[in-house]
């Protein structure tokens, strides 16, 4: 059993930025396929970043370039470093982690994911 904490979020000028951090507990994380989800009012839940076991990263094309996800193992967590955020990145960001998995591999669906956390609000005011 994986529990996820998200923390990191708040309200934001545009063009400020911002670092989500997911904090992982009964399980290490370190090699697990790991992923960053948002839902904005009234949209479906949407991939924003997945980083695969061995670190290769797959942002989404709408923040490619502002927002980075990385790990730290010595803390068991994962974080979504975003920047230059504008109004339309405004959501629920959820914090996945998948527990078996190919090597390598870049998971990208919400099925794909064992586990979530409750989300964190990231507001961007215009």
């Amino acid at each position: 059993q994986v529990q996820l904490v998200e923390s990191g979020g708040g309200l934001v000028q545009a063009g400020g930025s911002l670092r989500l951090s997911c904090s992982a507990s009964g399980r290490a994380i370190s090699g697990d396929p790991m992923a960053w989800f948002r839902q904005a009012p009234g949209k479906q839940r949407e991939l924003v970043a997945a980083i695969s076991n061995g670190d290769i990263t797959n942002p989404a094309d709408s923040v490619k370039g502002r927002f980075t996800i990385s790990r730290d193992n010595t803390k068991n967590a994962v974080y979504l470093q975003m920047n230059s955020l504008q109004p339309e990145d405004t959501a629920v960001y959820y914090c996945a982690a998948r527990t078996w998995y190919s090597t390598f591999t870049i998971y990208t669906l919400q099925s794909d994911y064992d586990y979530w956390g409750q989300g964190t609000q990231v507001t961007v005011s215009s």
